[in-house]
């Protein structure tokens, strides 16, 4: 059913995923151990019912599918595996090494979305 959408409904909602995942990971200041899958999805839920322009755009029918919602679950779980397995940029790198020198605490990071979520974090502490 996910495959039977419009392409730019089904980018949207790549775009939607990446989105909440990465603010959900910033509110909890990306600590792994602080992850919770159903804080996570009471926060999805609630952005593609409110925020987001693609869930509107899907027929009743589509919405409550569960084809559809395991078609989704598994698009969700691949959008945040790519996001985790991207790994920094060089520059990101070296623009952390920059603003990192001399800073404590010494912020970690693996992967291109929590290396931009440090470097901001970083330029705060400027």
């Amino acid at each position: 059913m996910y495959k039977t959408l419009p392409t730019s409904v089904k980018s949207n909602i790549t775009r939607s995923i990446t989105k909440v995942f990465e603010q959900y990971m910033a509110e909890i200041n990306w600590e792994e151990k602080l992850y919770n899958i159903n804080d996570f999805l009471i926060i999805w839920r609630n952005y593609i019912i409110h925020d987001s322009k693609w869930y509107k755009e899907l027929s009743d029918e589509v919405k409550t599918s569960s084809e559809f919602h395991e078609e989704l679950a598994l698009k969700m779980n691949q959008t945040i595996t790519r996001i985790l397995n991207e790994p920094p940029t060089k520059e990101q790198i070296e623009r952390i090494e920059v603003l990192q020198k001399n800073k404590t605490p010494e912020f970690n990071y693996s992967c291109k979305a929590e290396a931009a979520f440090v470097e901001i974090k970083l330029e705060q502490l400027n």
